[in-house]
């Protein structure tokens, strides 16, 4: 056999047989090949990194939005983009094995800060997966225009995608490892000085407004709007605090916040939070139901009326609070969100439950007595007041007839032993405490001596 030339195209590579010097040929090696197209490609995609990079960036700040909007997040992302295409075609050019990558170092600062933003983890992974898509159709185009030799192509092709994802896969889980580091380390620290901030708050310690503003990221002079929000048991694989303080976010969002709410967490189910209203003094009930009802867990939330200025924010703190200890009292099923302008009467009666419920027992008679049969005449009632003292209207809302409405309350006023339009405000007050705290103030049957009192 003689000696081997290689025939070599006008672009350099060498595809195709291998041609002997008395005339025959041999499939030349199209690993060999193969490996020689990935190069090649990794050296003309390597003479355009800042192109790729800039394309990159750009569809990512249109897809990820939690990104978008903060320019020394976008240039940091854009620095990460580049160290890590710049990795990959190094990789190509050189037959690099992806086990001797790592992160850069720009793609490890890029993910602390994502998460001293409190920017989602998924925000993150999701860049990473946009950012291999788009390469990698870069990539295989250019492969397309290296070679015509469809074995050779494939081959390389395959290397490609495999040696792309594999580094990926390898980046992405180095970052969400430091992401989930920083987040820690920045909750813990920043938390334990948001909260001491916001204690000296709400005990009415003296504080320098500026530096506590500046400390919590909240401004304190204008209309607040107190949370407490708590999940009953853990619903994410994601930590529940994390997925509270998504939720709070989402609502300012949703209701159309003057900025960033402020988020302090209490324990690993719940936390306090404060909206920021600017100078908007209403808070919409049926919107902020709305918003709840659609979240993907049942979280409860307590809301304060909206009060402005320093002192507003520890009392609608404090309203938030009470409205919560309705909900607590009442064993609430959720989702559930409440405010003190719905419950704020039921919440003060909180304050001495004994005396309320020799209250209510005065005030509702054998109504009072636990029961489906009496809890139906106590909601008729209490549908029948809030509707001004309309039979058909109270008849739509309970969808019975105007006769059984009727009849109903004929029973009611017979246990009451008065008519419904006497004393009527501390009747429809006592039906609102039993509508919200159920078991907790109603007599229970068999309790012998309380229902003798009724």
């Amino acid at each position: 056999m003689g000696q081997v030339t290689y025939v070599t195209p006008p672009n350099g590579r060498v595809y195709g047989d291998t041609m002997l010097t008395d005339g025959s040929s041999v499939p030349v090696d199209n690993q060999l090949l193969a490996r020689d197209l990935v190069a090649g490609v990794g050296s003309v995609l390597n003479s355009r990194l800042a192109d790729i990079t800039q394309e990159l960036l750009d569809r990512l700040c249109v897809e990820v939005s939690d990104v978008a909007g903060d320019d020394a997040l976008v240039q940091l992302m854009g620095a990460s983009i580049e160290a890590n295409v710049a990795t990959i075609v190094h990789m190509f050019q050189h037959g690099i094995d992806v086990e001797s990558t790592v992160a850069p170092s720009a793609a490890l600062e890029y993910a602390r800060r994502l998460a001293q933003r409190g920017l989602p983890v998924n925000a993150l992974v999701r860049c990473y997966r946009l950012g291999q898509d788009s390469f990698l159709q870069w990539a295989l185009d250019e492969l397309r225009r290296h070679s015509d030799d469809a074995i050779a192509v494939s081959n390389a092709a395959v290397n490609i995608v495999s040696d792309t994802s594999a580094y990926i896969d390898r980046a992405s889980e180095r970052v969400v490892a430091v992401y989930e580091e920083e987040r820690d380390r920045w909750l813990l620290s920043r938390n334990a000085s948001r909260t001491a901030r916001v204690n000296d708050l709400l005990d009415g310690r003296s504080v320098d407004i500026g530096a506590a503003e500046s400390t919590l990221g909240y401004r304190l002079w204008q209309y607040h709007v107190g949370l407490v929000v708590w999940l009953d048991e853990s619903h994410t694989e994601d930590g529940e605090l994390s997925y509270l303080e998504r939720s709070v976010i989402d609502l300012a969002r949703r209701l159309g916040c003057a900025g960033r709410p402020l988020f302090v967490p209490c324990d690993e189910l719940s936390a306090w939070a404060w909206l920021p209203m600017g100078r908007e003094s209403r808070l919409d009930t049926a919107d902020l139901v709305t918003v709840v009802s659609n979240w993907d867990h049942p979280v409860k939330i307590a809301a304060g009326a909206p009060i402005s200025g320093v002192g507003g924010f520890g009392r609608s703190h404090r309203q938030a609070k009470q409205v919560q200890n309705v909900a607590l009292l009442g064993q609430l099923p959720g989702p559930l969100a409440m405010t003190f302008a719905e419950v704020g009467l039921v919440a003060l009666m909180c304050t001495n439950l004994e005396a309320t419920r020799g209250w209510i027992m005065d005030t509702l008679g054998p109504l009072a007595i636990d029961g489906p049969s009496k809890a139906r005449l106590r909601e008729t009632v209490h549908v029948f007041l809030s509707e001004s003292g309309s039979y058909t209207a109270a008849a739509e809302r309970l969808s019975l007839h105007r006769n059984s409405v009727v009849y109903r309350l004929n029973r009611a006023a017979e246990e009451l032993g008065r008519p419904l339009r006497e004393g009527r405000l501390q009747l429809e007050l006592a039906l609102d405490i039993c509508c919200w705290l159920g078991k907790t103030v109603l007599v229970q049957p068999g309790d012998v001596q309380a229902e003798q009192s009724v």
